[in-house]
């Protein structure tokens, strides 16, 4: 029993050590495999909008950014009509953004390139890989889950 939480630990650590680093690096690859009119950064805020309006705030604990980067991030968004900024219904002091048809599309375009590029990547791995991969993203969209703030924090 011993060596399966050792073997269990092990795990963890080699996860928590090389997964992120890993995740962010695929994703700089794929990103930077052809022209794209939004930036990394751009693109993970327009996803976190595609889910829905947030506050500034929200997209700061979100995206991992400071709350003044946030707020120049979307007034560039916002002139390009990527984004909107509304109050709420519910309390009119606040502000929430949120992304538009020309946004979404945008996004799309980006998303498009990037399966296109995985799928290339991925055409040539053996089977059991594929399988592996397929497992581990499930895995990462539960984690991810997990890992979310709450949207009416």
């Amino acid at each position: 029993m011993h060596s399966s939480s050792a073997d269990r630990a092990d795990a963890i650590d080699l996860v928590a050590s090389n997964l992120l680093g890993r995740a962010a690096r695929l994703t700089r690859l794929l990103m930077r495999s052809g022209a794209h009119e939004i930036s990394r950064t751009e693109v993970g805020v327009l996803a976190t909008l595609s889910d829905g309006p947030r506050r500034i705030t929200q997209l700061a604990m979100t995206e991992a950014l400071a709350q003044p980067t946030v707020t120049q991030l979307i007034d560039k968004l916002e002139g390009r009509e990527l984004v909107s900024r509304s109050r709420s219904e519910e309390d009119g002091r606040v502000v929430l953004v949120e992304i538009t048809a020309a946004g979404a599309e945008a996004l799309e375009v980006v998303r498009r390139l990037i399966r296109a590029n995985m799928r290339e990547a991925l055409v040539d791995l053996p089977d059991a890989e594929l399988t592996e991969l397929a497992h581990a993203a499930d895995t990462m969209g539960s984690l991810i889950e997990k890992l979310l703030p709450d949207p009416d924090a």
